[in-house]
């Protein structure tokens, strides 16, 4: 019998279409592995945003307070001063206990000055936020002088020290007597907790504190526009992602201070290093193409391990504007430079804490009222591989951040 050899020929034809599509799935299945056979990378998101597991942003949450209203002929003639210090991540703070202070005591708050936190050196609050912006935003709620009166000295001030997230109880039984006493007083904040967990109930305050806390500061123009042209530099160099990137807030000195580098058997959890952070990223799912800002400013040899793992990682010295160094990141000063990483880890599609302490937890605040709840808490993970959604913030996870008291 004759073959028809059009036949043989479709034949050949068929086979060769087969194995050519046996290919093509074998490549669709395996193509997005890592190069290492030792972490097995996957996706635990609903929604896949690029090459990773990155989430897609919650909406923005809605303010739960109404702005409380002081009224005109309640205010008194006495004056609250106080000062901005260490970082902005205490500025937040220590506005917001300022306010609930003065709005108490029905006084003028005289807005702050903000002091250097090595050398102790002022600086103007206009030099970093937008002060007419802080003004309107406390218009009726609290009584704002711009500047301090010239009757009201360092002579006639008595200074007064006030707990974090302070209440009307203290402010009632150690403040108010010594203001009614004094007529001006100076607040010093201090810190007997660095977390910000939301109290089991709502107290009279919520509504001052959260205004104050989430409300108040902006960014002035010269700075929102630095850190903007750096957000906008790490979306251009996230291309494989779509944009997006991880803030780490890893600072080499203070993992050295706190033992994070070296032995890890020796080193307190509280604070993780660069190696560390590296494989967890991996473990967790985001690959060597992701891109991670960190907060160090410089670049130090302790952070090569990191870059091995993610080729893709800056600091503010390879991506702030040339014509910016000068200014925000070689002066004698590094509060701008704080600053900048505060603002810079809020508006990362991704923020991970390598140190935990007030920054994590007044970043998370800010995070959580835009709708950025992708805020992962590192740990050792055993194996090769885990889910993302195990390592998200119990900020957010539980819901137990003030921000959910003040947001809904």
């Amino acid at each position: 019998m004759a073959v028809d050899p059009r036949q043989i020929v479709a034949g050949v034809l068929t086979v060769t279409m087969f194995v050519m599509l046996g290919n093509m799935i074998t490549r669709d299945h395996f193509a997005s592995l890592p190069v290492d056979s030792d972490i097995s990378i996957h996706s635990t998101s609903k929604q896949s945003l690029g090459n990773g597991p990155w989430i897609q942003d919650g909406a923005s949450l809605k303010p739960c307070w109404t702005k409380p209203v002081l009224q005109e002929a309640d205010q008194s003639q006495g004056f609250v001063t106080f000062s901005l210090t260490n970082g902005p991540e205490y500025h937040v703070s220590q506005i917001a206990d300022a306010v609930i202070v003065a709005r108490y005591l029905r006084a003028t708050l005289v807005i702050p000055d903000i002091r250097e936190s090595k050398s102790g050196d002022k600086r103007n609050f206009e030099d970093i936020y937008d002060v007419d912006n802080f003004m309107r935003s406390l218009d009726a709620v609290v009584k704002v002088a711009k500047t301090q009166p010239a009757e009201v000295s360092a002579r006639n001030l008595v200074a007064v020290k006030v707990p974090n997230r302070v209440s009307e109880d203290y402010i009632a039984e150690n403040i108010e007597p010594v203001f009614t006493s004094k007529g001006n007083i100076r607040l010093a904040t201090y810190f007997p907790s660095m977390n910000m967990k939301k109290m089991k109930e709502k107290s009279n305050i919520d509504s001052v504190a959260c205004m104050a806390m989430f409300g108040t500061l902006e960014l002035q123009p010269e700075v929102n526009e630095v850190v903007e042209s750096m957000v906008e530099r790490l979306r251009t160099l996230s291309a494989k992602s779509k944009g997006q990137f991880i803030a780490v807030d890893l600072r080499v000195d203070i993992l050295e201070r706190k033992s994070c580098q070296g032995d890890s058997a020796l080193k307190s959890k509280s604070c993780y290093g660069p190696e560390e952070i590296g494989m967890f990223l991996r473990k967790v799912g985001f690959n060597k193409d992701t891109t991670l800002y960190l907060t160090q400013s410089r670049w130090d040899s302790s952070l090569d391990a990191l870059k091995d793992l993610f080729p893709k990682t800056y600091t503010k010295e390879s991506i702030m504007p040339i014509d910016k160094k000068a200014k925000f990141l070689y002066s004698e000063s590094s509060e701008l430079e704080k600053v900048i990483d505060f603002y810079m880890c809020s508006e990362s599609d991704v923020f991970v804490p390598a140190i935990s302490g007030l920054f994590y937890a007044n970043v998370a605040g800010k995070r959580i009222a835009s709708g950025k709840t992708q805020i992962l808490v590192p740990a050792d993970i055993p194996g090769s591989s885990a889910a993302l959604t195990d390592y998200i913030s119990h900020y957010v996870s539980k819901k137990n951040h003030f921000a959910y008291s003040c947001y809904c």
